[in-house]
C-alpha cells in the first residue's frame, strides 16, 4: 500500500488484540474494514489513499481486469486484499495485484498465499522508502514475478521483472511502450 502507517488505530479497532499475533491470527481478526499489514507479528494499519492515487489505482484495476478477463488469463484483486509471498515474509496489502490463471490454486477468501504474477504499488511521499525499499525486497524474495512502482509525485513509473537468479532487474520499455 502507498500510505502512511500507524499501530494505533488498529489496536483502536480490535481493543484486545495483542502487541504480537501470528499471521492467522491477525486474518481472523481483521476484516475488510480495516486497511492493514502484517509485519514480524505486528499490525500496520494503512492510512487512507488520496484521491488522486485512488482514482489511479481504480483506472489500472478496471484496465487490467479488462485485460485478464478478455484474455482468460488469471485475476485482478485491489486493496484491501492480503498477500503472504512465505511463512517467513509479511503478509502486505498492494494496491493491486494479478494473479495468473495457473495460480488461482493460492487464492484463499481473504488473501494470496503465495507470490502474486503481479504487484502494483502507487508510491506515495510516506510510502516512497518503504515501497522502494523493505517491498521491494520482500516482494523479490517471495517471487512476484514482476513489480510496477508507480510515482504520480514524480511522474514516473519503473517495473522490474525477476530474473532466473531471483533478483528484480529493470524492465526497459520500448518505443511501443512494452515493457521487456
Amino acid at each position: 500500500m502507498a500510505q502512511e502507517t500507524t499501530t494505533v488505530s488498529f489496536e483502536r479497532a480490535l481493543p484486545s488484540s495483542p502487541a504480537k499475533m501470528t499471521y492467522e491470527a491477525f486474518l481472523a481478526r481483521a476484516d475488510e474494514n480495516i486497511w492493514a499489514e502484517w509485519v514480524d507479528g505486528e499490525v500496520l494499519v494503512l492510512m487512507s489513499a488520496s484521491a488522486e492515487h485512488q482514482d489511479l489505482a481504480d483506472f489500472l484495476t478496471a484496465l487490467l481486469r479488462f485485460f485478464t478477463e478478455a484474455h482468460q488469463s488469471g485475476t485482478v484483486r485491489s486493496a484491501p486484499f492480503q498477500m503472504k509471498t512465505g511463512p517467513d515474509l509479511p503478509g502486505r496489502e498492494p494496491d493491486i495485484l494479478f494473479v495468473a490463471r495457473e495460480h488461482l490454486d493460492r487464492l484463499k477468501h481473504v488473501y494470496l498465499d503465495g507470490p502474486a504474477d503481479l504487484v502494483v504499488e502507487i508510491v506515495s511521499p510516506e510510502s516512497r522508502s518503504r515501497d522502494r525499499g523493505t517491498k521491494f525486497y520482500e516482494y523479490e524474495q517471495g517471487g512476484v514475478r514482476e513489480y510496477w512502482l508507480l510515482d504520480p509525485v514524480r511522474r514516473q513509473a519503473e517495473f522490474h521483472g525477476l530474473g532466473a537468479d531471483g533478483i528484480y532487474r529493470f524492465l526497459e520499455v520500448d518505443r511501443n511502450g512494452i515493457a521487456a
